[in-house]
């Protein structure tokens, strides 16, 4: 099989990769991310008008370039290897993905926001007892009239804070909706946070929080299939994004050990960190292995699809852990600094590691997606407080 990219994906990689090298200066993103909004609306921005990267992977009819997975997965790995805090999963991947599966006005007139840069989106899904499934939803919408009336809580919406619209799963009677609703609604509060990779999360509350009819995306009481492919797709993206990050970390640890001299000798020269360094080779190997799996599954059969996602995600939680918490012991002290950039990379790999469920989660997703007919399922449920 040909894992080359077209002329077309390859031109698109090195235009991200310019850009993302001239104009996003890691110390400038870092300082942002822990003052004032959280990020950089101006990169944003950029990324909409000048690379056109928000509206690579949409329809042309919403103003996108028709572009599909693999272009998501060159975009995300690009902005993995800069540590970019925009954000792009959040809103070109779930929320456009959960949009376009919808359909009708509403979610059209959101698309195009996406590819102009004047939509930003978070999706609330998850709840104190749902676990990792993005299906097991407490909070309520009932209608009222011509309006829906949403109640419940959500916890660690990322990217709530910068959002100008919110993409809410709510149980109505006829099973599991979603609902888009604007940042500002009355009865919506949300606790913000910064988490430990320097983003930004809010655990949302809705009290009473009235939405006109059309808030509803896509059909009453249908919206479990969507949302399972969304988040397939999320694992996708930010698998591609921790390949973009472990290949920065893995080249920057070379480097160093070339550099720094221990008895007169670079410890590059030490075969026993040579040994380390190649098992961390091995592991991104493996790892974009897995990220192509689940890139070219998004489009198969749910079942297929979910096997892969949950293989790369456990592999990529896996590789993670190992790729960063080597490549700090290999730079000492210098590795939890502020000043080098690997402290950095490190909070992004581990934070990763539990985004859309860690390393067990993942094994025994898989474990249950290939259960043979017949054989009992392992009744432990992991929940998000473990």
């Amino acid at each position: 099989m040909d894992f080359e990219p077209t002329a077309e994906q390859q031109l698109l990689r090195d235009t991200v990769t310019q850009f993302l090298a001239a104009r996003y200066d890691l110390e400038k993103s870092r300082a942002a991310a822990r003052t004032g909004a959280g990020w950089q609306p101006q990169i944003w921005r950029a990324f909409a008008e000048e690379v056109g990267i928000l509206g690579a992977s949409l329809p042309e009819s919403v103003g996108g370039f028709d572009g599909g997975a693999v272009e998501t997965m060159i975009i995300a790995e690009a902005l993995g290897g800069a540590l970019v805090v925009e954000p792009y999963v959040d809103t070109v991947v779930v929320g456009a993905g959960l949009l376009r599966r919808a359909g009708g006005e509403r979610a059209g007139k959101l698309l195009r926001g996406i590819t102009s840069g004047e939509v930003v989106t978070a999706f609330a899904a998850l709840e104190q007892d749902s676990g990792y499934d993005p299906a097991r939803v407490a909070t309520t919408a009932r209608r009222e009239g011509d309006s829906w009336v949403l109640d419940g809580t959500k916890i660690v919406v990322t990217s709530a804070p910068l959002a100008t619209h919110l993409l809410v799963t709510g149980r109505t009677a006829a099973g599991l909706s979603l609902f888009v609703v604007d940042a500002g609604a009355a009865g919506l509060t949300l606790h913000p946070y910064r988490t430990i990779d320097e983003r930004r999360a809010a655990d949302v509350v809705l009290d009473g929080v009235r939405v006109p009819a059309d808030a509803l995306l896509g059909t009453e009481g249908a919206a479990e299939d969507s949302v399972r492919a969304a988040v397939d797709e999320a694992i996708a993206a930010i698998a591609a994004e921790a390949v973009g990050a472990m290949r920065r970390v893995l080249a920057d640890t070379v480097d160093y050990a070339k550099q720094r001299q221990q008895f007169g000798v670079p410890i590059a020269s030490f075969q026993v960190l040579q040994h380390r360094m190649v098992d961390m080779h091995l592991e991104l190997e493996q790892s974009i292995a897995a990220t192509y799996l689940v890139t070219l599954k998004l489009d198969a059969d749910p079942a297929t699809r979910s096997r892969a996602a949950a293989a790369a995600k456990a592999t990529i939680g896996r590789a993670a852990r190992f790729i960063g918490q080597h490549a700090v012991q290999l730079h000492g002290a210098m590795g939890m600094t502020e000043e080098l950039p690997i402290g950095h990379y490190f909070k992004r790999l581990t934070a990763i590691q539990n985004e859309w469920g860690p390393v067990d989660h993942h094994i025994a997703r898989y474990a249950a997606l290939t259960r043979p007919a017949g054989v009992p399922a392992d009744p432990v449920v992991l929940t998000t407080s473990q």
